[in-house]
C-alpha cells in the first residue's frame, strides 16, 4: 500500500514521462518496478541513505536481464521520492529521463568469469589508449602499483563488458555499469568499482581535462 507521499511521487514522475513522449508499454515496465519498489520506501525517511539501501534489496530479487531498466527507473524516480524540484528540472533539461531505452546489454555473466577473462583478454587501440590515459592519471596522483592493478582491472572489467556494443550511443556506458555493479556482492569491492567508474569514465569518452576522481559526467546506479 503507497503512502500519500509516494501516491504523489508516483504521480509526478509519470506525468513528466507522458509529457516527454514515453510509450505505454515503458510506462508499463516502469509501474512494474515501481510496484515492488515502493513498499521498500514505506515510513523511510527521505535520505539518500535509505533510498540506497532499498535498491540494494530489491536489485537482489529481480532477473539480471532487467537490472539495468530496473535501476533506471530508481534512478529517474529518486527526485520525485526526494520532493527535489530542483533536480528534477535539472535532470529533466540534461536529458536524465530515457524514454527511447537502448536495446543492448551484455551477456549475462558473472564476476569469476569475468576477472577469469582479465588474464587472456585483448584490447583494441583505442581500448588501449583509454586505459593508458587512465593509467598515467593514477600514476600522476602517486598511485603505487597494488592500487594501479585493482583500479585498472576493474576498467578492464568494464570494457569487456561493453565489447560487442554500438559505437553510437554514449548510454552504452550507463547500461554496462547497472548490469555489472550487482555481480559485486562485497560492498567495499562495489564501491570501488563505483568510485573506477567515475574516474575511467572521462577516458573512455576521451575527455580527460575533466578532474580525475569527479562525479560529473554519468550518473552511477546507486544512490550513493
Amino acid at each position: 500500500m503507497c503512502t500519500a507521499r509516494e501516491k504523489e511521487a508516483i504521480s509526478a514522475y509519470f506525468k513528466l514521462l507522458e509529457k516527454k513522449g514515453a510509450k505505454s508499454g515503458m510506462l508499463y515496465k516502469r509501474s512494474l518496478f515501481l510496484d515492488q519498489f515502493i513498499p521498500l520506501l514505506k515510513n523511510q525517511p527521505l535520505e539518500r541513505s535509505s533510498y540506497s539501501k532499498a535498491i540494494e534489496k530489491i536489485i537482489k530479487t529481480i532477473p539480471a536481464d532487467i537490472w539495468h531498466d530496473s535501476l533506471n527507473t530508481a534512478r529517474e524516480f529518486y527526485p520525485f521520492w526526494m520532493q527535489d524540484i530542483k533536480s528534477i528540472a535539472a535532470f529533466s533539461r540534461q536529458g536524465g529521463f530515457d524514454i527511447q531505452p537502448l536495446k543492448w546489454q551484455p551477456q549475462p555473466t558473472s564476476l569469476k568469469v569475468l576477472t577469469d577473462a582479465l588474464k587472456t583478454a585483448k584490447f583494441d587501440a583505442t581500448e588501449s589508449r583509454h586505459l593508458s590515459a587512465y593509467k598515467q592519471a593514477l600514476m600522476d596522483k602517486g598511485a603505487n602499483q597494488q592500487l594501479l592493478d585493482n583500479r585498472l582491472n576493474l576498467a578492464k572489467i568494464l570494457l569487456l563488458q561493453l565489447k560487442g556494443s554500438p559505437t553510437d550511443d554514449a548510454r552504452i556506458y550507463r547500461v554496462a555499469v547497472d548490469v555489472t555493479l550487482p555481480l559485486f556482492k562485497i560492498d567495499e569491492n562495489k564501491q570501488l568499482f563505483l568510485l573506477v567508474i567515475r574516474e575511467f569514465y572521462q577516458y573512455w569518452i576521451d575527455n580527460p581535462d575533466n578532474n580525475l576522481g569527479s562525479d560529473q559526467g554519468i550518473e552511477v546506479t546507486f544512490i550513493d
